[in-house]
C-alpha cells in the first residue's frame, strides 16, 4: 500500500511533535536539578566549604556559582585585578 503525501506529512509531524514534548520534559527537569544544584551550593558555602571545591563538584562556571551566591545575599570578595603580562 503507498501512502499519500498528507498521511506522510502527518506523520512526520506526529515524530515532530512526540520529540518536542520530550525535549520540553528534559529541559524542565534540567531547570528542576540545577534548582537543586544551586540550593545544595548555597548550602554548602553557608557551612564554610571551600567555594572552589564546591563550584568544582557542582560543575558550574564561577559566574554561575557566585551569582547563586549573591543572590542568596552571601559575602563575596571584590574580583582582584588582573595580573600584568610579563614582557
Amino acid at each position: 500500500m503507498v501512502e499519500i503525501p498528507e498521511e506522510q506529512h502527518a506523520q512526520a509531524l506526529r515524530r515532530v511533535a512526540a520529540a518536542a514534548e520530550l525535549r520540553d520534559r528534559a529541559e524542565a527537569l534540567v531547570a528542576r536539578l540545577t534548582q537543586r544544584v544551586e540550593r545544595a551550593s548555597v548550602e554548602a558555602a553557608q557551612v564554610g566549604t571551600n567555594r572552589s571545591r564546591i563550584r568544582e563538584v557542582a560543575g558550574v562556571s564561577p559566574r554561575t556559582m557566585y551569582g547563586w551566591f549573591a543572590d542568596a545575599g552571601l559575602e563575596i570578595r571584590p574580583k582582584r585585578p588582573a595580573k600584568k603580562p610579563r614582557t
